[in-house]
């Protein structure tokens, strides 16, 4: 098995509880071309920075939002929270970031609902913001000056490499459960193509979901996709697509989500359905729930990210941006800077380093 040596690979991993780690982002010396230009300032200087998230209740950005808390506390910088009404909401983020310009916030740190916000962060910029995207990179690169987040892309591949492992060579009958139909966004087709190519599936067009052939080959066997249904992240999304799904074939044995709350929900469905026998269910995410939900057997896998690492890695950049001018450098070989993902899993397979659930709940967040 090449299961990661207790500790090895945590010692990897910059953990949530101290912004000792943090400083291990590196910078340039001089002010960005964006909003970031105009904030560098003396040390009597106020800094205020916002946090606009997509939601204020799936955990993920709950515990974003203590992270910057911590930080923001242990920097002096004021920090204002904004969330949207649900995952998509574009007009209340688009609100937040005017609010963000009007009382003259040093930067916004942002996890975006859409491509419609894009346009409120490029007049942020112009108004001498500093903008940093979390988790969720942007349509549109130049609408923010750096992203902090998980490689969304290599979180789906390490879910496929482990799902055709755990096969080994059984026909894979597959249900995709995404984020959106109605709206682009980078987080959910890199995870959602990641899968399919760590399962050793075409992905087709790489940032459009559902365009890969229905039936083929995977690498240890045959597959068939059933369909992509969409969730909208949320735990009743995830049992309604489930639902969907299983309408179509009873016989789906592995099951991807977006990411844990509708991993939860599609499982619930299996589970009245009374079809959870030898069901591979695999997310992103890498709460202390999901954490606890592979140790259950709910969820086999799960790609680990870590949110707090990303909201705090924001607050201190704006800060250092005003108290020096330097400004956060992209992860060599990236156009964001990687914040770390790591699989959680009881059931290592040959070839796919993980960490297990014991590890997982030491680094875990929510």
């Amino acid at each position: 098995m090449n299961h990661a040596a207790p500790g090895a690979l945590r010692r990897r991993l910059i953990t949530a509880g101290s912004l000792t780690a943090v400083a291990a982002l590196a910078f340039t010396g001089c002010a960005s071309s964006g909003g970031g230009g105009d904030t560098a300032g003396g040390d009597d200087e106020n800094i205020s920075v916002s946090l606009i998230t997509k939601t204020s209740t799936n955990p993920f950005f709950v515990a974003m939002q203590k992270g910057a808390e911590d930080a923001a506390d242990e920097l002096g910088v004021e920090l204002t929270f904004a969330a949207g009404k649900e995952d998509g909401d574009e007009d209340t983020q688009i609100q937040a970031i005017e609010n963000a310009i009007s009382k003259g916030d040093a930067g916004i740190l942002i996890t975006p609902n859409g491509p419609a916000v894009e346009d409120a962060l490029v007049k942020a910029r112009d108004a001498g913001l500093y903008v940093i995207a979390l988790d969720t990179p942007p349509t549109d690169p130049e609408s923010v000056d750096i992203t902090f987040a998980t490689d969304n892309f290599l979180a789906g591949q390490e879910i496929g490499k482990w799902t055709a492992s755990k096969l080994g060579g059984e026909k894979a009958t597959i249900a995709l459960i995404d984020l959106f139909d109605d709206k682009v966004v980078s987080v959910d087709y890199n995870r959602d193509q990641g899968f399919l190519d760590g399962m050793g599936i075409d992905p087709a067009d790489p940032e459009v979901n559902g365009d890969e052939a229905a039936t083929g080959k995977y690498s240890g066997g045959d597959y068939e996709i059933v369909g992509n249904e969409v969730s909208g992240g949320a735990e009743d999304g995830g049992r309604t697509a489930a639902e969907t799904l299983l309408s179509k074939n009873p016989d789906i044995n592995v099951v991807y989500t977006i990411n844990e709350p509708t991993a939860y929900g599609a499982y619930e469905a299996f589970k009245a359905a009374g079809t959870t026998d030898g069901l591979i269910v695999v997310s992103v995410d890498g709460g202390c729930a999901g954490v606890d939900a592979v140790s259950e057997g709910i969820i086999g896998a799960t790609s680990q990210q870590y949110p707090v690492k990303m909201a705090q890695l924001g607050v201190q950049a704006i800060h250092d941006l005003v108290k020096t001018g330097e400004v956060p450098e992209t992860t060599e070989g990236l156009d964001f800077y990687n914040t770390g993902v790591a699989l959680v899993t009881d059931d290592p397979q040959e070839g796919v380093e993980s960490i297990d659930t014991t590890e997982g709940s030491e680094i875990c967040w929510g």
